[in-house]
């Protein structure tokens, strides 16, 4: 999932885009309004956080114009305006939610992935496909009754197709969400950590039971034609 945060307090914007991408979240930063528009036309974001208190254009102002351009994006408002009819006013205009300075990191973190969530096809946050089992919650995932010790960004590619089973993904859509604008669009680190997603999957790219090539389009997660178990097992989070 790729996100945007829009923040005109340095400190800050560098600790939450920190915290984020700790969460396995590719991350941009805007320092005012402006940037934040021009950031969005260039690119696809699941999700913004957004000050009001902005330089150059005003939050509200940025608000409507990533609502009208951008409507599936999720936005979650962060400011220091604590007047009920800014936060009337926010929701109204096409905020998802709404939290106010101070605040803590684990409630914004918590925030940002109910969000998130309400992307899935239902509201569960395990996500399956065969014997290939996902808790997005828990940060767990488990393989033929094994656990797998996935990296933020294999976990993060992984639920991004497993959101997606039987469509191709693209390379060029894997770097849009998941990772941030200073990644080289000519890199080959999509190849790479998809051969290692193979890998721990135990999977074959010449016969994969998985992850399937699609020769000049991308990659596209395969439903396996045997019956998922639908238990899991608990187990520590990955890194």
């Amino acid at each position: 999932m790729r996100l945007l945060v829009v923040e005109d307090e340095k400190d800050l914007a560098t600790t939450l885009a920190k915290e984020l991408k700790r969460e396995g979240y590719a991350v941009d930063l805007a320092m005012d309004g402006k940037e934040a528009l021009s950031l969005a036309v260039i690119n696809d974001y699941d999700l913004v956080v957004l000050d009001l208190n902005l330089p150059e254009i005003d939050g509200l102002d940025v608000l409507s114009r990533l609502r009208a351009n951008h409507p599936l994006a999720k936005i979650l408002i962060l400011t220091a305006r604590i007047e009920v009819e800014d936060r009337v006013q926010g929701l109204d205009m096409g905020a998802h939610d709404y939290l106010t300075k101070p605040f803590y990191l684990k409630e914004l973190k918590a925030r940002v992935r109910a969000l998130l969530r309400r992307d899935f096809v239902t509201q569960d946050t395990v996500l399956r496909c065969g014997h290939l089992i996902m808790d997005t919650a828990k940060h767990i995932v488990w393989c033929n009754n094994r656990p797998l010790n996935l990296t933020r960004k294999e976990f993060a590619i992984l639920r991004y197709m497993l959101l997606r089973t039987g469509k191709v993904v693209s390379q060029e859509e894997l770097l849009e969400h998941i990772w941030d604008e200073s990644v080289n669009p000519f890199t080959n680190v999509v190849r790479v950590h998809i051969n290692t997603l193979r890998r721990k999957l135990g999977d074959n790219a010449e016969n994969p039971t998985y992850i399937e090539t699609v020769p000049g389009v991308g990659y596209r997660l395969k439903e396996p034609i045997f019956t998922c178990n639908s238990d899991y097992k608990e187990t520590g989070d990955t890194q």
